[in-house]
Order: C-alpha cells, then sequence, then structure tokens
C-alpha cells in the first residue's frame, strides 16, 4: 500500500480501481481484474463465449480444456469467464484443484464447489438463502420434487427435499441444508422424518453411497439453478496440472471424473465446465509418466473408464494454448494500469506507452511480474516525481531531458 503524498496533483480516488491495483499488487487473482482486463486472448475469450451463448441457448452441457505457461494469465482468463458467466445470468464456481480438492474424489470435490458458488451479481459465495425461501406446494418445488424422483440414480434427494419441504425442526431444516452442500447427512435421519411428515416409509430404491452417487448431487443443483431462472452453471477449474502430482490410480481416476464434466451426462443441465491446465503438462505427465499406458494398466478390466480417461488426456493434448502476448497487448494492459493508477489514487499520470513498456522490460517475461513492475514504476512516479529516467510534472505530463552524459 503506498502512502498518499502531497507534490502531484491529485483529486478524488476511485476506491474500485485502487482494489483492482491492490489487488495487481499482490499478484493474488482477482475477479474485479478479470472484469476490467478483459482485452487479451480475444480468438480464446470468443471461443468460450460462443461455448456460454450455446449452453444459454440449448440447455446442453460441455466442457473444454486450455493450456498456458506459468504466470501468463491462465487464472486472469478464468476470472475474466467469471465476469463474462455472469453477464450471460448464469451462476459459476470456481475452485483450484489439489489435494484438498480432488477431481478423482467427487464427494470431497462437490463441498469445495459449493462453498465456492456465486449467483449473477453476488459478491459473496453461497446460495442457501435460495434454498431456504422454497416452500412446500410452489411451482418450483413441485418440480424440484418430480426432477429429484425420476432423473436421479437414487431417490436420496427425493425423499430428503419432501422432508426438508416439511419439516419445522431447526435441526432437521439444518442438517437437510447442509447435505445439499455437500456435508451428507444419514438415511436414518431423513427416514424418521419423512415418516413423521407424511405417515409413510421411505423407501429408498438403493442405499445412497457418496463414493458412488454424489454426482446425483451435481447434477440436481444444476436443476435448481434452471429452476431458479438462470441460465446455466459455469463450473472453472483452476491449476488442473496438479493432478499430475498424485498417485497413479488417483491420476487414472481423476481422467475419469473429468469426462463426466467435458462429455457428460444430459442430467447435468446447462453446466459449462472450463479445465485449465498448465502447458508442460503434456511433455512432463503424460509423455514422461507414460499416462496412456497407465490407464490402460489401471482400467485393464473396465473398458468405459478407459474410455473415458483416454478421451480426457486426449483432450490436454489437443487444448488450445494461450498463445504468448504481444508487445502490442502488453503495452494495453500497461496502458491500462496507468488508466487505473490514476483513478485509484485521485492523480493524472500521463506518460508514453515507450516508456512505461521500458520500465517493465527488466521483469521478465511474466506478465505477473510486468504488471507488478508497471505499478511499481506508478508509485514512484506518484510519490516522488520520477522513476529511473522518467520524470513528470506537477500535472502527472512526461517530461523530456536532454541526457548531458558524454
Amino acid at each position: 500500500m503506498i502512502q498518499e503524498q502531497s507534490g502531484r496533483e491529485h483529486g478524488e480516488t476511485d476506491f474500485n480501481a485502487r482494489h483492482v491495483i491492490e489487488a495487481l499488487r499482490s499478484g493474488v487473482p482477482s475477479r474485479a481484474v478479470g472484469e476490467y482486463f478483459s482485452e487479451a486472448r480475444p480468438a480464446m475469450l470468443r471461443r468460450v463465449q460462443d461455448r456460454l451463448e450455446s449452453v444459454r441457448e440449448t440447455g446442453r452441457s460441455g466442457g473444454m480444456v486450455f493450456t498456458g505457461r506459468y504466470g501468463e494469465g491462465k487464472t486472469h482468463l478464468l476470472n475474466t469467464v467469471f465476469s463474462m458467466a455472469f453477464a450471460e445470468n448464469m451462476a459459476v464456481s470456481c475452485v483450484s484443484l489439489g489435494k484438498e480438492t480432488p477431481v478423482d474424489k467427487l464427494h470431497q470435490l462437490y463441498p469445495k464447489i459449493i462453498a465456492n458458488t456465486y449467483l449473477p451479481g453476488a459478491a459473496q459465495p453461497g446460495f442457501r438463502r435460495k434454498l431456504e425461501d422454497l416452500t412446500q406446494g410452489s411451482n418450483v418445488s413441485g418440480e424440484l420434487l418430480a426432477y429429484a424422483a425420476k432423473e436421479m440414480e437414487t431417490d436420496k434427494l427425493y425423499f430428503l427435499l419432501r422432508a426438508f419441504l416439511g419439516t419445522q425442526e431447526e435441526e432437521e431444516r439444518y442438517a437437510f441444508l447442509a447435505d445439499l452442500e455437500g456435508d451428507f447427512t444419514t438415511g436414518p435421519l431423513i427416514k424418521r422424518s419423512y415418516r413423521r411428515i407424511t405417515g409413510s416409509v421411505a423407501k429408498f430404491n438403493q442405499n445412497f453411497s457418496k463414493t458412488k452417487h454424489v454426482f446425483d448431487y451435481f447434477c440436481f443443483i444444476s436443476h435448481l439453478f434452471k429452476q431458479l431462472g438462470y441460465n446455466g452453471w459455469v463450473l472453472l477449474f483452476d491449476e488442473a496440472e496438479l493432478i499430475g502430482g498424485m498417485g497413479k490410480k488417483a491420476r487414472a481416476k481423476s481422467y475419469v471424473e473429468m469426462q463426466r464434466f467435458l462429455k457428460p451426462s444430459p442430467k447435468l443441465e446447462g453446466v459449462f465446465s472450463l479445465f485449465a491446465f498448465s502447458s508442460s503438462y503434456v511433455e512432463d505427465v503424460i509423455d514422461k509418466k507414460k499416462e496412456f499406458e497407465n490407464v490402460r494398466e489401471v482400467f485393464a478390466e473396465d473398458g468405459d473408464a478407459l474410455s473415458a480417461a483416454e478421451a480426457s488426456l486426449r483432450a490436454i493434448e489437443n487444448a488450445p494454448e494461450l498463445a504468448p502476448l504481444t508487445k502490442e497487448e502488453i503495452t494495453r494492459i500497461l496502458m491500462s494500469i496507468q488508466d487505473f493508477h490514476g483513478k485509484a489514487y485521485g492523480w493524472h499520470p500521463d506518460v508514453s506507452a515507450e516508456s512505461i513498456y521500458a520500465a517493465t522490460e527488466a521483469g521478465g517475461y511474466l506478465l505477473r511480474t510486468k504488471i507488478r513492475a508497471a505499478i511499481e514504476f506508478f508509485d514512484q512516479l506518484y510519490q516522488y516525481g520520477e522513476a529511473g529516467k522518467t520524470r513528470i510534472t506537477e500535472l502527472g505530463k512526461e517530461t523530456f531531458e536532454e541526457d548531458d552524459t558524454p
């Protein structure tokens, strides 16, 4: 955080712009940054926009993989897609994959996704209020009950929803809400509540297993969002390359589960999934660890799982890569930094694109380091009126003085 200094003419500050600058300064990816810095990678964004529009218009789910070099904007692009999805009136979930969020264990992944789900326009994650607002006899509740009764692999969610809508017991309501968010409750609690409310016995068509049947929950939530009037649900998976650090069997299972999102069942409604991998994943993991051989070994007796795993591996191999930013694209981003820094601290820097670009060249090729170098450059200009060979006037305009050194 820079200190306010006199000496530069400055006026009112824009706190939204300051939030963007501080997020960029910290190096922590921010949705706000993605919203305002979306001009780069237009080809990739057009491709994603087409997929979002297709999901919105048809309701058919799908997914894709893209890759990018370290520090070259994968997370930034996901944040931009986040804003694009909001503009399409879609719910969005964004998680970084890893040991705590493993794609090979969907029952552990599901609660992480739900905890990081944002409804359009919301600043904070969560949709419990929407669940609490469901009432017995409403059109939405009736549609959800019919869906849970007919479309799920198990009928647990049907009995849970009936019990939730009918109970007046706060502890039960809390347990059922928590279940929908991934803290799975027991069958006996559902059965007791259901029998007390309806006078009938809840007879599950099969016992629910969170490791086997959790995808029912993904499908149910996708249907819920459609019934609530949203145009779909976007799932953003960052740092998917961390799959490569898992054991052989866990990696193989991860590729199988990825297919549930890349080529999903029709029961998953209006969902678009986007996986971000590092560009080196093919060489460092698929080739070096001989992943095609591994999945054939792991799934030697499971042809469906093998086909799914191989399809995911091919999707990663053939994924579009974020092209390195051109000098012109980098310059436009750096000029935007100048504009935001001025708004953030209430001053009016007017430095040429050439001077800004030159000030960031020592930061290396990574976009994030160039951005931080640009912010440091403007910090110094704001505080001291000069940075390196660049000096500005009281009005923030760059001055050009002849170099007297021989």
